[in-house]
């Protein structure tokens, strides 16, 4: 490899190539699901007829944006759903899940969440932890959780099964198909249809909601095409490409698109209102850009577990894995390693390499958590990232890369940092 402009010892240099070598077979494999979905991308496009009156604004109250109107139809096409709702007004991930939970869920019902513990951000949003102003459990929402299976770490079938069988107030089973702060797998679309299968053979009607975080066009397959009612996820990682400035998404029935476009706007008033102030443009080239970039986060992500596992670190998933989603994780042991790793992939950055990271406490989380994040959108998760809460295992949780070549150099450049802080042995 040439890093003609970056310091690197040459000692990494060697393992990078190795990694690289190692990395082949799988960057191979992701090259034919990334074709696969920027076909299906494109012919969604072509079929909907996108032309540039589609980016035209609107203002006020935004009737009758033909613009916002196609889109929704183009991503329901792609996702394999009957309807979507795609909007630059919802403001993250958790903003689009809470839509999901507070558009299905009434007083009385019961929520189960499937896959262990939900993300941290949604735990004021459920209120199931502690009391929280205006949560699900505020409103006489119920909360009940199935962990998964300790030894193998992937969901509990019959657990789930028995929880449907026993409470007939559930409403919504939760599924998280990201690994979240965790080391647990992230759930794969087969696995997504194991549970489904499950579900269904004990109650059809449930709504299964699948908080779709960092999986979009990592696989052939999305959610809604293996009998999943609603799905959610946010346009500042996987689908908005690295392009859209912000924004949210949520696919699924008709029936549950509706229920959701009132929380999200107002009852009777539902998705005919809300104006694209001019972001249409950048929404409709995010998500025609997202499976190649999301391949190239993929690419990143692998050659990260190839170096790190050369480095001699237990790293998730490991090079040859399938996976489901672009996060990777790395288990760096102790809390000097993982501070250093972030910072060094800050350097890497092609905004803000100059920032130091350090562990804050961050809102909406219950450890501090030190985040590198040097992105032309802040926050964008689908940008080269790292970020982790100061507890063990000490795993830092990276994702994103907008192409792979840059990519590559803030990885290994968080290993350089871990070097230069006497964190790792060559």
């Amino acid at each position: 490899m040439n890093t003609a402009f970056f310091k690197v010892d040459p000692r990494l240099e060697q393992l990078s190539d190795k990694a690289e070598q190692t990395a082949a077979v799988a960057f191979a494999e992701i090259e034919r699901i990334t074709e696969f979905n920027q076909q299906k991308v494109l012919s969604a496009y072509i079929r909907h007829r996108v032309s540039e009156t589609h980016f035209n604004p609107t203002t006020g109250y935004g009737y009758g944006d033909q613009g916002r109107d196609a889109l929704d139809e183009i991503l329901a096409d792609i996702m394999g759903a009957e309807d979507a709702l795609i909007r630059h007004s919802i403001v993250s991930g958790t903003h689009a899940i809470t839509i999901a939970l507070f558009g299905i869920l009434r007083p009385g019902d019961t929520l189960l969440a499937a896959t262990g513990a939900p993300y941290d951000t949604l735990e004021k949003v459920i209120g199931h932890a502690e009391p929280s102003a205006g949560s699900l459990a505020e409103y006489g929402v119920s909360y009940e959780q199935v962990d998964l299976l300790k030894d193998t770490e992937t969901p509990d079938l019959e657990g789930i099964q028995a929880a449907l069988e026993k409470n007939p107030r559930i409403k919504m089973v939760h599924i998280q198909r990201s690994r979240g702060y965790c080391t647990r797998p992230s759930l794969s679309i087969q696995w997504i249809d194991r549970i489904v299968k499950a579900v269904r053979a004990i109650r059809e009607d449930v709504v299964i909601f699948v908080d779709n975080c960092y999986g979009e066009f990592v696989e052939t397959r999305e959610p809604n095409e293996v009998g999943v009612d609603l799905i959610a996820g946010s346009l500042i990682k996987n689908p908005g490409g690295g392009i859209a400035e912000n924004g949210g998404y949520l696919c699924g029935t008709k029936e549950c698109i509706e229920l959701c476009s009132y929380r999200m706007t107002t009852p009777g008033l539902g998705r005919e209102v809300g104006a694209s102030l001019g972001h249409n443009r950048s929404l409709y080239m995010g998500l025609f850009q997202a499976p190649h970039v999301v391949g190239e986060a993929l690419k990143t992500a692998v050659y990260a577990a190839a170096l790190f596992s050369e480095l001699g670190y237990d790293v998730s998933p490991t090079v040859h894995e399938k996976r489901a989603d672009i996060i990777q994780t790395v288990m760096l042991r102790n809390s000097d390693g993982l501070i250093a790793f972030c910072q060094g992939m800050q350097k890497g950055a092609p905004v803000d390499a100059y920032v130091v990271p350090e562990p804050w406490d961050m809102p909406g989380y219950t450890s501090p958590v030190i985040m590198a994040a040097g992105a032309f959108t802040m926050g964008a998760s689908i940008e080269l990232s790292a970020d982790a809460p100061l507890r063990e295992p000490y795993a830092a949780y990276m994702q994103g890369g907008l192409n792979y070549h840059s990519g590559k150099i803030g990885v290994l450049l968080a290993a350089q940092s871990m070097l230069d802080a006497g964190c790792l042995n060559l």
